[in-house]
This record gives structure tokens, sequence and C-alpha cells, in this order.
């Protein structure tokens, strides 16, 4: 068995611990980061579509409290006001690589995902020239973690790693068939740190009952407002075999919780009553059908004015039944059943306790030289490249402490 002493060991060769490694290995620090994987920044390479939605220009520490979901929604601000979207923009730019803003402030590469891994390995080799020196383990398991007299002691594949510094950046348990899994959250009950239930976030929602009659929409999509009480996004959702998925809902689902309803207006920007009425003035002889076919797909307006169950003409139906058909077009109310869980899950919600860490090192309070960073922290943000910043943030926060 190797025995190798370093300045700070990071588990986790994701976004967050590959920026925690390069910040850290450029102030002259000897850093190891291990990760069972066969090599670095696996979930950076399938992210979105391939292309690494890297940040997000209105990823700020002003818009924290609004779009980082947390127990503490100001826990987050420290780390994003000190490592902002155009730090990160700045460092791509600095490496060539083209990108684009596609929309809602959501940054793309132009090429490959594979850029933006290249790009933080090559920092990390960088950490040479100012002293410091980065190795990595990949396709080991950590095996055990002891600590004893303010060091701590890293067992992985046959090789043991002592260092007064230990960084978790292993993230939540989405996507297992890459082999996330909830080693960070085992790691802290081992240290005594509380773990606020983590559960799939970003995730497709399921449906069943009445409402599985939807699914032969599947396929189907449309831009509309999901809303979960008062927080609404107006994006894109989409029909599946198995319920509804899209941005709209993805971002709803971080909200929602098993039982809770959403809602979902088909037509934003429209007064549905006040259409509804208008054809019935304009043309008595028009349906229901036939005026939803003017705003929405074939499939979706058929659906939908069949479950109204308004049949005949416009002229047909009273006021009073159009203004309430406007109504639930607007709010039409769905109550899953589920997620697709962690399989699909982008992200998980909840996670290490930031009632147990500094915002402004990521330290435990309780456990000094403990680093907790990324997504294995208590601290999710919205879809489209949020996610992203806060393990830039977070790494970079951890980094200047160590």
């Amino acid at each position: 068995m190797t025995l190798g002493l370093y300045d700070t060991v990071i588990l986790g060769a994701g976004g967050a611990g590959l920026m925690c490694a390069l910040t850290a290995g450029q102030r002259g620090r000897r850093v190891l980061v291990i990760d069972h994987a066969s090599g670095p920044g696996k979930k950076i390479l399938i992210s979105g579509g391939g292309r690494c939605n890297f940040t997000n220009v209105n990823a700020t520490s002003q818009n924290a409290q609004e779009r980082y979901l947390s127990a503490n929604p100001h826990f987050s601000k420290s780390a994003l006001g000190r490592y902002s979207p155009q730090d990160f923009i700045d460092l791509v730019s600095a490496h060539k690589i083209a990108f684009h803003e596609k929309t809602l402030g959501q940054l793309f590469c132009d090429g490959s995902a594979r850029q933006i891994v290249a790009m933080l390995m090559d920092e990390c080799d960088k950490s040479v020239s100012t002293g410091g020196h980065v190795d990595f383990a990949f396709g080991l398991d950590v095996r055990d973690v002891t600590h004893d007299g303010g060091v701590f002691r890293v067992t992985y594949g046959n090789l043991n790693a002592t260092t007064p510094r230990l960084i978790i950046a292993t993230g939540g348990p989405s996507i297992p068939k890459m082999g996330a899994t909830g080693f960070a959250y085992d790691l802290a009950r081992q240290f005594g740190l509380k773990v606020v239930e983590p559960r799939p976030a970003l995730v497709p929602l399921t449906l069943g009952g009445d409402d599985v009659l939807f699914r032969e929409l599947s396929g189907v999509s449309a831009e509309v407002v999901a809303r979960h009480n008062k927080t609404a996004f107006p994006e894109a959702a989409l029909f599946t075999h198995r319920g509804l998925s899209g941005p709209a809902i993805l971002q709803v689902s971080s909200y929602w919780r098993p039982g809770e309803a959403i809602n979902i207006d088909f037509l934003p920007g429209n007064d549905m009553t006040e259409t509804l009425l208008a054809a019935k003035r304009a043309n008595p002889r028009a349906t229901v059908r036939s005026t939803l076919d003017k705003h929405l797909p074939a499939r979706l307006s058929e659906a939908l004015s069949g479950r109204l169950a308004l049949n005949g003409n416009l002229a047909d139906q009273s006021d009073r039944k159009l203004a309430d058909a406007g109504t639930q077009l607007s709010k039409w109310p769905f109550t899953p059943n589920g997620s697709e869980g962690y399989a699909k899950a982008e992200v998980t919600l909840g996670g290490i306790s930031t009632a147990e860490l500094s915002q402004q090192t990521m330290e435990a309070k309780r456990v000094p030289g403990l680093h907790v960073i990324g997504e294995a922290v208590d601290v999710t943000g919205w879809l489209g490249g949020y996610n992203f910043q806060w393990a830039w943030a977070s790494g970079t926060a951890a980094a200047l402490a160590v």
C-alpha cells in the first residue's frame, strides 16, 4: 500500500471537484482527486445534450434566494457573489471555446461539452507553474475515511492518502446509471453532519388516475406556464408515455411534493374566457375544438376540448360554461402520482445541511478541515446552468480556504 501526503484530497471529479482542484492547485497546493469513474466530468459530458449548459448569466447572488432551493435560501449568496457567471465566462473565453446564449440566460458550448472538461483539466495542469500539483486517481472506490488528530486518512483501492483538508464533492444520487450514489451523505453522517432529506429534482412527473388519459399525447409539446402555488415557469411542457416533462415541468418538479397538484396554463398570454366568448359572437357555429386549434397542436386541442365536454357549437354553450372552460384552460390541474425518480432527475434536492457549513469556506463547523461542495450540499438551482454555477462557485470558495 502506498501512502501519499497531500495538502488537499478531493473526493469526486465532477464540476465542483475539478474547479476546487484547479483553484487549490494554482494556489500552490498539492492536491489529489479521487473518483470511481474512469475519467473526469462524466455528468458534464452528458449535460446540455452534449454541449454543456455551463452557466446562466442570471445565476448571481442577487437572484440566489429565488433561484436556489435550500433550507437556508441565503446560504449560496456568499460563494455566488465571489465567483460570478462572468468569471467562468472569462475562463471559457480565455480557452477560446465558442458559446452561445440559448434562452433565459442559458449559455452552451457551440461545440462539445468535452471542451469544458478539457479546459478544467488544462487549468489543473497549470498548477505546476505556481508550485502546486494536481494528481488524479480514476477507477478507484473510496473504501474508508478516518479522521485522527486533525488528519484525514483515505483508503482508495489499495492505496492510502493523508491530508489535513478533505473535500466532499461526490454529488447526489441522481442518474445512478453513471455511478451516482448517496456516498456523500453516508460520509457526512459518519462525521455527525445532518442531512436534509434528499429527493429527485428537475425530474419528469408521472400521471395516473383520470390524468393517465393524457399519456395518449406522448410526444406533443407546447409553450405553457407551469405553476406550483406562487411559483410559475413559462417554458415548454412535453407529454410523455408516463406523464409530463419538458423544461417547465422539470422546473416546477423541484417545488412539487407527492399529493400536491400543479396547474398548467395552456394558452399563456391569452384570456381564454374572452377568446371563447369573442369566438362565439364572431362565429357562433365554431366549436371549442376549432377555436383551440388556432392556438395549440391539433392533438392537444382535441384532448383538452374532449375533456371539457362542451359538445356542439359555441352558440350552444352558455357564457358561464365558456367562462369556466377558459378558467380551466388557464389553470388546468394535474396531480402527479410520482416522478421518474433519480434515474431521470438532473439533480438532487436536499443534501448535507447548510447549517453544518460555513458559507464562506464550505467547511464543516464541527469538523475542521472537512469541506462539502457542489450538489452534495443542500443547495439546488433552477434548470439552465444554475447548478453548474453553484459547482464552480462552491468549489472555488472551498479552494480559497485550503
